[in-house]
């Protein structure tokens, strides 16, 4: 199922966000706990959600990583991390 193409104004808006939110894990990740790591999280997908350019050069560092690819598909919860884990199971994904 695909989703509505967003306003552009509001993928940019979006993205900017996404940017602010990863400047600002650093200041969080000073905190005790492991606030930063979940904040930078946040803020790349908001700019994967919302940046081609980000999405490929993501997707370039994943091929290059594997390892890093697959822990962060799985904390990205993303739906291609989901149909590989199933098809190397054996199991059809929806």
């Amino acid at each position: 199922m695909q989703k509505a193409p967003r306003n552009p104004l509001v993928r940019t808006l979006l993205l900017l966000l996404g940017l602010l939110v990863i400047g600002v894990s650093p200041l969080v990740g000073i905190i005790p706990g492991p606030g930063g790591i979940f904040v930078f999280a946040a803020g790349l997908v908001l700019v994967l959600q919302n940046s081609g350019f980000a999405r490929r050069h993501f997707a370039r560092a994943k091929r290059r990583w594997p390892k890093f690819g697959h822990y962060a598909d799985m904390a990205l919860r993303r739906r291609s991390f989901r149909r590989r884990q199933a098809r190397a199971r054996g199991v059809e994904a929806r």
